[in-house]
Formats: C-alpha cells, structure tokens, sequence
C-alpha cells in the first residue's frame, strides 16, 4: 500500500513539475503586452538562485557608449548636463527601476518604460558644482534586471574654485 502509494505522489510531482515549466517559458515584449498591463514582475528575470548560479545569458544587458564622461574644467556653479547613451545588448526586455547618485548635486533621469532587446535609451544627468571645488568624480549607480543588478557610469572633472576662493585638493 505504501508502496503504491509513494509512486502515485512521484508521478504527481513530476506531472506538476511539467506544467510548471510550460508556464514558465520566455515570453516576448509582443506577448506580454497583449496579455494586458504590463508589471515589473513580468520583465524582471532573477538570474541568480538561493543553491547556485544560473544561466545568466538569457537577461538584460546594459551596454554604454562611454561609462565615463569628463567635462574638463568648469566654473563653480556651473550645471554640467551630460546624456549616457546606451543599448540592451541583452535578450529581454531591460528595465531600468533606479538611477541614483551619491549627492543631491547630481540627478539622474532614466527611462521609465521597457527597452526591448537592441534597442537604444538615454540617462540624462545634470551636475551643479555649486559648492564643488578642484577635481570631482560623481558615479551614478543604475539598478536593472540585469546581472550584475547594478552598473556605475561616471562624470569626472576639474571644478575652478570662485574668484578669490583658494585652490585646495579635496
């Protein structure tokens, strides 16, 4: 009786493994728009399990033209503005859900929706040296389904201190 018992529960478990995987599979940006309003937790594909590295082919990609961006020698005061351009070199659709920096004198902005795979989007981010002195290097850390989660992208420069301001390293 166990014993029947115990095959009945393996055959049950394989049959429900099955359709899960059916369930599972990869679905298009076409595919998932018209099956209605589109969630983060439908683009978002966790790479990464709990026991060991998965297959971390199949995901988003972030790949910039440049990660780094130096604007020379500004002003004090100045508002550096400066547009990241970059492409989702990966196989899904990209969603960029952060872009942040350490400071409140660089802001960030980033595409709101989905960018499908080979498509181009644009990080657009301004720098106010108000109270900035001598050489600066601002990272902003973009947070994607991508592995790994985060990529930095840079702006570095030499800010001139104000007239009669001295010239001192940071």
């Amino acid at each position: 009786m166990y014993k029947l018992l115990f095959i009945f529960f393996i055959a049950l478990t394989i049959v429900s493994c099955q359709n899960g995987v059916e369930k599972n599979q990869e679905k298009s940006i076409e595919e998932i728009k018209s099956e209605g309003r589109i969630t983060n937790a439908d683009l978002i594909r966790n790479p990464v399990s709990a026991n060991e590295p998965q297959d971390t082919v199949n995901i988003a990609k972030l790949t910039f033209v440049e990660a780094t961006y130096d604007f020379g020698e500004v002003k004090e005061g100045d508002v550096v503005k400066h547009t990241f351009q970059f492409t989702n070199t990966g196989k899904v659709p990209l969603l960029i859900s952060n872009a942040r920096s350490t400071c409140g004198c660089t802001v960030p902005e980033w595409p709101k929706e989905p960018i499908a795979p080979g498509a181009k989007g644009e990080i657009n981010v301004e720098f106010n040296t108000k109270n900035k002195k001598n050489q600066q290097s601002k990272p902003v850390t973009i947070t994607a389904n991508t592995f790994p989660a985060t990529t930095k992208v840079f702006l570095k420069g030499y800010v001139k201190p104000a007239e009669g301001e001295e010239t001192t390293e940071e």
